[in-house]
């Protein structure tokens, strides 16, 4: 495959490898720093392995974000979307709000509501079946992919039960998969710099687990490109690696590029913050290479990097575009490039455009919704 490539013996052969078998993470962290010619190959091996785990289908799903508060307790220094509670501009949706939202949202064909806010100070487990009741009870064909794993250790405390009871309890209120947020970069020192209010790592790992052990499968995410090292992000795929082959709950993994320009961590001074383009690119590479069909399906986060460089990165070992999202504030709070809301014939035509097959799909890839082929060429939102 490499023999007329300008690449280093090491990268092919480490590149030669990975077509039968998980690179390590001295491989990965290998991979990470390469530069120049060597990155191409890198690409092409990973789409080659996308396409024979995956083949020629790029899915993603029609939903709505329901960002049901933006009062947080756990104050990020990446997050530009928390407020305190004494803030003009906070707020809490209540019910009436979230069923108008959803409402809409499902007359426009949605399969999930993606229910996600800040952690309110005294929110319990109770809190979070009722939002979880009240959209069920309306739209029950709606899957809900909701809460982080911080969000339900603080609702377990407040209502003083352990991580398996709030997990059961909220599953049986409706609740379907679990964001993979809260994860950001699972290694201590870079949490204790951008979110020491957050759980550790091996808190979130056992939450997840615990979720996954109750039969809540649910996302993996990656958050990069602030105080990081390019090891750490080898580390935390490695982490997310490791717990799939005991649980097999993820459903998917979603690289999220950091959007720094109003972070709380940029506006006090911090410095070299954002990944470059090809530093997104290798990520996306060595996670399929790392990962390969223990979680087939890896997202390209739109609404982080644009549409024009989320249909690039699909190149590099992807196979997803994430959702619709119907509005997503977290990210517009943080300038998303492109919105925060894109169009079924948007998603299609990046797909079509690349010579692949677009098709919708549930929260849990389960279900599966082929589009119509009416249309090719970018549209626009």
């Amino acid at each position: 495959m490499f023999d007329k490539l300008p690449v280093s013996s090491k990268t092919e052969r480490i590149l030669s490898k990975s077509l039968d078998e998980p690179i390590s993470v001295e491989e990965g962290n290998y991979l990470m720093n390469i530069k120049g010619a060597d990155l191409y190959p890198l690409l092409a091996t990973a789409d080659y392995l996308r396409s024979e785990i995956v083949g020629n289908n790029v899915t993603f799903i029609n939903n709505c974000n329901i960002n049901f508060t933006n009062i947080c307790t756990v104050r990020c220094g990446f997050c530009a979307f928390g407020k305190d509670a004494d803030d003009p501009e906070a707020y809490i949706m209540d019910d009436e709000s979230i069923l108008e939202k959803a409402q809409g949202a499902v007359d426009k064909g949605a399969h999930e509501f993606c229910l996600m806010g800040g952690v309110l100070p005294d929110a319990d487990i109770e809190y979070y079946e009722h939002l979880l009741m009240l959209l069920k009870g309306n739209f029950p064909k709606t899957l809900i992919h909701g809460f982080s794993p911080t969000m339900i250790n603080d609702a377990a405390k407040v209502s003083g039960i352990d991580i398996a009871e709030a997990c059961e309890r909220l599953k049986v209120a409706g609740l379907d998969t679990l964001p993979g947020t809260a994860a950001e970069i699972l290694t201590d020192r870079s949490r204790e710099i951008i979110c020491p209010e957050k759980v550790s790592v091996q808190e979130w790992v056992d939450i997840v687990r615990t979720a996954h052990e109750v039969g809540i499968p649910g996302s993996a995410t990656i958050m990069y490109g602030h105080v990081e090292t390019l090891e750490e992000r080898v580390k935390h795929i490695d982490i997310i690696r490791n717990l799939q082959e005991e649980t097999r709950g993820f459903t998917e993994f979603i690289p999220m590029t950091f959007m720094h320009e109003y972070s709380p961590i940029f506006l006090e001074g911090q410095q070299n913050l954002g990944a470059t383009g090809t530093e997104d690119l290798k990520l996306y590479a060595v996670s399929r290479l790392m990962l390969r069909d223990l979680i087939p399906n890896i997202q390209v986060s739109w609404v982080k990097m644009g549409f024009r460089f989320a249909q690039v990165s699909l190149t590099a070992g992807a196979n997803d575009l994430g959702g619709t999202l119907g509005g997503d504030e977290l990210s517009a709070a943080s300038g998303a490039p492109d919105g925060v809301e894109a169009s079924i014939t948007t998603l299609s035509d990046m797909v079509k455009n690349l010579g692949r097959d677009p098709i919708e799909r549930n929260s849990k890839y389960t279900e599966f919704y082929p589009i119509a082929n009416n249309s090719i060429g970018m549209a626009s939102k």
